[in-house]
């Protein structure tokens, strides 16, 4: 990307929009709403760490080595059928990763625990546009879709957007993506979601997306064909009082207070079904327990990941 003699490769940076960031080669934001949860490091195989619910319900896979970076999951029981299923290429900044693990930790701490239900495990909306919601709420407009029976939003600088697929599915088939960047492997950041996911869910990826406040990384990780579509200020010129503003990563506490909770919320106003009553009907019942588990989340901490992705298996 750079020079090797370049003395600016390492210079920290402020990169402006967020989506078009790409991967900081750690994935430490996408697991800090987390931290407090159980890891497996994996010796072998393209799963290099599973951080899990308690419960073994919610599953957050890092392929650091693939194409398809994580991959994130959900089940009513630990060793049941995948509900549903979200994949964040090797491109997309964690932290629009962070936008749903907050959210999973956040709906996780809300669930009963004797219930095979739970939020995370809610019905999506009947309605397309609550799943990205927060893109259109920010200004981002209807697209000229590529196939028939699919709608397209997109950003204003028409450099992301998201894809919805209305026509006849299974459960299993992807159906959102939300995507950042031209085409092609190393400048294309795609988050993709099958059928069943929650639309609150899909939502808060969608709204860091949308709330695209600059996030940190050293000049060496930007594409240099991404280096035209992008402002990168040195951090070192940033004054303190304008630095304290900006975070290198949203943090749980953080997000929750601004879009992703918005966006949670807005969802959560969608119509329900006898299932999501259900659960809301356990939900009061454990209205004491819940008050206890749904503090606020464990800080960040260092997670032991790959420095950088290697090349991928799954070429584009």
């Amino acid at each position: 990307m750079h020079a090797p003699d370049d003395p600016n490769q390492c210079q920290e940076v402020l990169v402006s929009p967020m989506y078009l960031a790409g991967s900081d080669g750690t994935g430490k934001a996408g697991f800090a709403p987390v931290a407090h949860w159980p890891h497996h490091y994996l010796d072998e195989g393209p799963c290099q760490l599973l951080v899990t619910s308690p419960d073994q319900r919610i599953r957050i896979g890092w392929f650091g080595d693939d194409f398809e970076l994580w991959k994130i999951s959900a089940a009513t029981e630990a060793a049941s059928a995948t509900r549903w299923t979200a994949t964040f290429n090797h491109v997309t900044p964690a932290e629009i990763v962070a936008g749903l693990t907050t959210a999973l930790a956040h709906d996780y701490a809300e669930a009963d625990a004797y219930d095979s239900n739970g939020p995370f495990l809610a019905h999506p909306s009947i309605y397309w546009a609550d799943a990205v919601r927060p893109l259109t709420d920010a200004g981002w407009t209807r697209g000229v879709p590529d196939s028939p029976g699919t709608i397209e939003i997109v950003a204003p600088d028409g450099q992301a957007g998201a894809v919805i697929d209305r026509r006849d599915h299974g459960p299993d088939d992807e159906t959102v993506t939300l995507w950042a960047g031209p085409p092609g492997w190393g400048t294309r950041a795609e988050a993709v979601f099958t059928a069943r996911t929650p639309s609150h869910l899909i939502a808060a990826a969608a709204a860091v997306m949308a709330e695209s406040a600059p996030v940190i990384r050293e000049r060496h990780q930007i594409d240099r064909r991404m280096q035209h579509l992008v402002t990168m200020t040195p951090v070192a010129s940033v004054m303190p009082t304008a630095d304290a503003q900006v975070s290198r990563a949203p943090t749980p506490l953080d997000v929750r207070h601004t879009a992703v909770t918005q966006a949670v919320h807005r969802a959560a106003r969608a119509p329900r079904t006898a299932a999501d009553l259900r659960v809301m009907a356990a939900r009061s019942r454990s209205a004491g327990a819940v008050q206890n588990r749904s503090g606020s989340l464990a800080p960040t901490t260092t997670v032991r990941l790959p420095a950088r992705s290697s090349a991928s298996r799954h070429g584009r």
